[in-house]
């Protein structure tokens, strides 16, 4: 438009007499500086689009551009908030340092002492998956564990609940790994639920508060007494799961022995 504008007040006077005195030599003066006008807008239009900072993150960028002065607008359209993110957006737990472990082969020592033990001895049956909840305690830095079987192995894995301690209380839970509705139950209290092969090491679907110690593997626990122990990250509560999901006919009875250490 400012271009439009120096060609029409050369064009446009007081009389068409003042144009025609005008003459060529003035006309081939505005034709020269046409081209340093065009130039010098060009520039000021660059210099507004390189002052505009265009932000960063998560949404849709919309881009105005103004057809009169070649202006360029950006606008941030923020689709995702903290609210909607919920806990995607809890900062992931540091990760969580291997377990000690060690065998033992004075098992019937071993079983006879926990048969003793009020609640030294269960029945895993057939297609469960038992998880022993250990609260980390403030007099202990360390927990460790004992277990072995009868006549048969089971898995074993040990997983970290990041979460404010109520109740140093060790607890068991029992799921049936049959029953979709019960693994459901499962993932909604503890945030995790193991699958894949347990000969292999099963893996598990972990929230954020979670963290893996050692995965679900196969023990042979009905040959030698399994020990371990694991210095505490913080306050939590461990998860030891014994896992017999994988048989289909076999109850296995447990014998463990839970405690902690300074």
């Amino acid at each position: 438009s400012q271009i439009g504008s120096l060609v029409s007040a050369a064009m446009t006077g007081d009389s068409k007499e003042e144009a025609d005195t005008l003459g060529d030599h003035k006309v081939a003066e505005l034709e020269e500086k046409l081209p340093d006008q065009i130039q010098s807008l060009k520039e000021e239009a660059a210099v507004r689009i390189s002052n505009y900072h265009v932000p960063q993150g998560a949404g849709d960028i919309v881009m105005i551009q103004s057809d009169h002065t070649g202006a360029v607008d950006i606008l941030s359209a923020e689709l995702e908030t903290a609210d909607l993110l919920g806990e995607q957006r809890k900062v992931q737990p540091p990760p969580l340092a291997p377990p000690t472990m060690w065998t033992t082969e004075k098992t019937k020592e071993f079983k006879a002492k926990m048969g003793k033990e009020k609640n030294g001895r269960m029945v895993v049956k057939r297609g469960e998956v038992v998880t022993v909840r250990v609260p980390t305690h403030p007099d202990g830095k360390c927990i460790c564990w004992e277990f072995a079987t009868d006549d048969y192995d089971i898995g074993f894995g040990v997983y970290f609940d990041w979460t404010t301690i109520t109740s140093t209380a060790i607890t068991v839970q029992v799921s049936e790994s049959s029953d979709e509705e019960d693994e459901e139950e499962e993932e909604e209290i503890e945030g995790l639920s193991p699958v894949g092969d347990v000969e292999r090491g099963s893996k598990s679907y972990l929230r954020n508060r979670y963290g893996e110690i050692m995965p679900v593997y196969r023990r042979n626990s009905h040959r030698e007494v399994q020990a371990g122990s694991h210095e505490y990250p913080g306050e939590g509560i461990y998860l030891l799961k014994f896992d017999n999901s994988y048989s289909l006919l076999r109850n296995k009875t447990l014998f463990f022995h839970v405690y902690y250490t300074s």
